[in-house]
């Protein structure tokens, strides 16, 4: 099994590759999950048939919808690798050869230049969306926008490979790249976790900034955690996501013990070794290492789509753990696009933590981006938002909101409206630049990606464009207005 209820007072976990035909069908018509091989659910002690008469034919529904994503992705996760790979080849093609025209003409006069997929010239899908490498010089530290533009920027930049972040990192941005790293995930026996960190030092501040990567569009793994509705419920803390915490470094049968004992040694410097480590365990020690030697740095945590979902649960897991030298040195969380991580009591939980060590926890969403909104907030899923909601609409005027609007994405009332709003944001492409300034210019594949928008809306605005706007247009006064408290309802059934 993979939990033992040492670490975990109950769970759910989907298993897709375990699920046959007839088992799907079965699933529809018996509330009784735990006798499927494919569901291991393990419900509190003494409410085990209580909690199989809970699990209605919605509840199985959506058991089903994530079971058949996931088994879909695993199908094509090939296919998917070498399209992306293709595509991304091709977009860097283009883009070191000019355009399609110069191309054709370099191609016949033998002159074709040609990606290298570890140079500092190679940029990912993501970073074809949006090719800004520069932080605004208008955003300076003691602004109150200056942590979240650094965040933001440093999120996108995780998507890139290690060559590309060195290279903007120290020259771009005048900053020190302290590393470039692959984490283990003990779940799916390979390296799928990928992150970053740099410190940004002046003469009056040290912070390092740790930067997860988040969903990379054409890696099936990385879709399946997103589709994943698996949950640990965790004595006293609350329901979480399983995936996520899969991904962040969750140990096999042990969960998530103060410290581990690695295949050779736990120096996260370390090279040319079969098994990486995983990510908690490995920046949680960087950290110490780092923040040791200046009593006056800190460091903050950011991440996009679901980089922002290993941010926030970064400190969940210091918490578990009571290293207050870390929880005190620990200036904010800034997340973009971030899904939904855990129950209500979760969401409870983190607030008062992150209040009592006085910690920021910044959650930016923008327009109709549908990743906030997943897993569902309704009677059957009540996966809970919590911490500070900073909402921007196409026009990047920001505000504190309790939630975003259409909070499930989701909704027929709201198709029509959010079509409207994705045409207008296809136009406001083409204007931007003339309102804003050259530096806010999209290319054709950003338009063309915006597109798509007036079929599926939020995807388009789950780019990081939008959000990279955002953090500079958004008026810096919603930065220095209070929170309002919202606290999440109860639980994840």
């Amino acid at each position: 099994m993979g939990c033992d209820k040492g670490f975990s007072s109950s769970y759910m976990l989907l298993k897709p590759e375990e699920v046959k035909f007839f088992d799907l069908i079965r699933i529809l018509f018996s509330s009784n999950v735990e006798k499927r091989k494919f569901v291991e659910f393990c419900p509190a002690d003494g409410a085990a048939a209580a909690a199989a008469e809970e699990v209605n034919f919605r509840r199985r529904w959506m058991i089903l919808v994530s079971i058949l994503a996931q088994k879909f992705l695993l199908f094509t996760s090939r296919l998917l690798v070498w399209l992306g790979s293709g595509f991304e080849m091709w977009l860097n093609l283009v883009s070191l050869n000019q355009n399609v025209a110069r191309l054709i003409l370099n191609f016949f006069q033998g002159k074709v230049v040609k990606p290298d997929k570890t140079s500092e010239m190679f940029v990912s899908f993501i970073g074809n969306l949006d090719k800004r490498m520069d932080l605004d010089t208008n955003i300076k530290f003691g602004d109150p926008r200056y942590y979240g533009s650094l965040s933001m920027m440093a999120s996108k930049a995780s998507y890139e490979n290690t060559a590309y972040i060195q290279n903007i990192v120290n020259h771009h941005w005048k900053m020190e790249c302290l590393g470039t790293y692959d984490f283990w995930n003990e779940y799916l026996e390979k390296p799928s976790t990928q992150a970053f960190l740099l410190r940004d030092k002046g003469n009056d501040h040290e912070t390092i900034v740790v930067a997860f990567r988040g969903t990379e569009p054409f890696d099936a793994e990385d879709w399946c955690s997103d589709f994943d509705i698996s949950w640990y419920e965790l004595s006293k803390v609350g329901k979480i996501h399983g995936g996520f915490m899969k991904a962040l470094g969750l140990q096999k049968n042990l969960g998530w013990p103060k410290d581990i004992q690695a295949q050779n040694d736990t120096d996260l410097d370390r090279e040319q070794q079969n098994r990486p480590a995983t990510a908690y365990y490995a920046i949680r020690d960087k950290l110490r290492e780092l923040l040791s030697k200046n009593d006056k740095a800190n460091f903050i945590l950011t991440g996009h789509s679901l980089g922002g979902a290993l941010a926030i649960l970064f400190p969940t897991v210091l918490v578990l753990h009571e290293d207050d030298f870390l929880l005190e040195r620990l200036e904010g969380v800034y997340t973009f696009g971030q899904p939904r991580v855990g129950d209500g009591q979760f969401g409870e939980f983190m607030t008062k933590k992150l209040r009592e060590h006085k910690i920021k926890y910044f959650r930016f969403v923008y327009g109709n981006d549908m990743v906030p909104r997943l897993p569902y907030d309704d009677k059957d899923l009540l996966f809970k938002h919590f911490g500070t909601c900073f909402y921007f609409n196409r026009h990047y005027h920001g505000k504190i909101v309790e939630e975003e609007p259409n909070k499930n994405y989701f909704s027929p009332l709201g198709a029509v409206p959010m079509m409207m709003n994705a045409f207008c944001e296809l136009v406001r492409s083409f204007t931007i630049p003339r309102k804003k300034g050259k530096e806010y210019k999209e290319g054709n594949f950003l338009r063309l990606f915006r597109i798509i928008g007036l079929v599926m809306p939020g995807i388009p605005a789950h780019s990081p464009q939008d959000y990279v706007n955002a953090t500079r247009l958004g008026s810096s006064n919603i930065f220095q207005q209070h929170p309002p408290h919202h606290p999440p309802s109860p639980e994840i059934v």
